[in-house]
């Protein structure tokens, strides 16, 4: 008896002694997108604070492609040890991968804009329904990948609308943006962090935000739904993940330091001046949210006949 219960204190004890260790050598952060787009911003953005927090070098490793998914498998697959983790979006996850992951915190929740190439001739959403609906599948829009939050965005737009837009699929926004400003692509449901600056300089035009409010950092938009598309609603979400068998002190330690950069006033500052607002939640309330972002857009995907790539 006295056994098992200096075994059971053993073990207690062990978790925080565990979380105290960590990290003990550089830590990666899998993006699983190309440079340039809004998963790599943030990603790069929160690394030199982490540096300071952990004392050891942190490791932004860019793995794009199918949506999300070679990186996210990559990291599904790495050591369950918390020195590889993911910086997800709403495309990295699907049903089928999402119980491969533990999570740890929602990095931000941001509103998409919906952008277009100057040389469209619409000045406002009404308008630029307007010239979709004269123009059935003419109009073309990118997105960082099938399945993605900038598509599945576009996609319940165009269903609410009634219109015909061509789908143009990259590898990343990056690619994706590159091609909205050449005018390749006509239009964009895009992170405001990747496009905020072109917009600024009068590369692109801005017509509104994709969340139920305006945006703070972009008070001057109006949302798609006062613009001529009640009840409409979209967000792209940035979070960090780890393998699914991390052990719960160093999941618990993960989320701390992150939440703890995420508030971080030169950190709010710049996220803001992207046009992205820091979120910052518990393991289980990531968790819960993952839950009804995938129910949502499922039904979409459903309804819509997408598949994932």
């Amino acid at each position: 008896m006295r056994l098992v219960t200096c075994l059971f204190l053993l073990a207690l004890a062990a978790g925080p002694v565990w979380a105290q260790s960590f990290p003990s050598k550089a830590v990666r952060i899998v993006v699983p997108f190309p440079p340039g787009g809004g998963a790599d911003a943030l990603a790069r953005l929160m690394a030199p604070k982490l540096s300071e927090i952990w004392k050891q070098q942190v490791i932004i490793e860019n793995k794009p492609g199918a949506s999300g998914h070679i990186g996210a498998d990559l990291v599904a697959n790495s050591p369950a040890d918390g020195y590889t983790v993911l910086m997800s979006t709403t495309a990295s996850l699907s049903e089928k991968n999402v119980d491969q992951f533990a999570p740890i915190t929602l990095v931000s929740a941001s509103p998409y804009v919906v952008t277009i190439n100057p040389a469209v001739q619409a000045q406002d959403i009404r308008g630029l329904i307007a010239l979709a609906t004269a123009n059935p599948g003419k109009l073309s829009y990118g997105s960082s990948g099938t399945g993605a939050a900038s598509h599945l965005s576009a996609e319940l737009f165009k269903s609410m609308a009634q219109i015909e837009l061509l789908h143009v699929p990259y590898k990343g926004t990056g690619q994706a943006l590159t091609d909205l400003l050449a005018g390749q692509v006509d239009l964009m449901f895009a992170p405001a962090q990747t496009v905020i600056a072109h917009v600024r300089a009068g590369k692109l035009k801005a017509l509104a935000v994709t969340g139920a409010q305006r945006s703070p950092t972009l008070p001057e938009l109006p949302t798609v739904a006062q613009s001529g598309l009640p009840g409409y609603e979209a967000v792209g979400w940035f979070g960090l993940l780890a393998p699914v068998r991390t052990p719960g002190p160093i999941v618990a330690q993960l989320s701390s330091d992150a939440n703890a950069v995420l508030k971080d006033q030169e950190v709010v500052e710049k996220m803001q001046a992207l046009g992205a607002e820091p979120a910052g939640n518990t393991p289980a309330q990531f968790a819960r949210f993952i839950r009804e972002d995938q129910a949502k857009w499922s039904k979409l995907m459903r309804e819509a006949g997408i598949k994932s790539e």
